[in-house]
């Protein structure tokens, strides 16, 4: 008895997901304190200035996290 594969390929997209909004972090690199999750990037650049200016500390990490949502397309 052979067996038969049968493929098929389907369209699929990627979205934001409606129910979650992109939130913003930044991280000293000298010290480790974090913004925690910001909303906009604007205001994660505003604290990592302000420490800055603060502690004389010049490296951050800036995260940016979604969310997504995938959608299968029916043909």
């Amino acid at each position: 008895m052979t067996a038969r594969a049968r493929y098929r390929f389907v369209d699929h997209t990627i979205t934001a997901h409606p129910d979650s909004d992109v939130t913003f972090e930044a991280q000293c690199l000298d010290c480790g304190q974090e913004s925690g999750g910001l909303p906009t990037a604007a205001d994660t650049d505003t604290w990592a200035l302000r420490h800055a200016g603060a502690t004389g500390h010049m490296g951050f990490r800036r995260l940016m996290t979604s969310f997504a949502l995938v959608t299968r397309h029916t043909r």
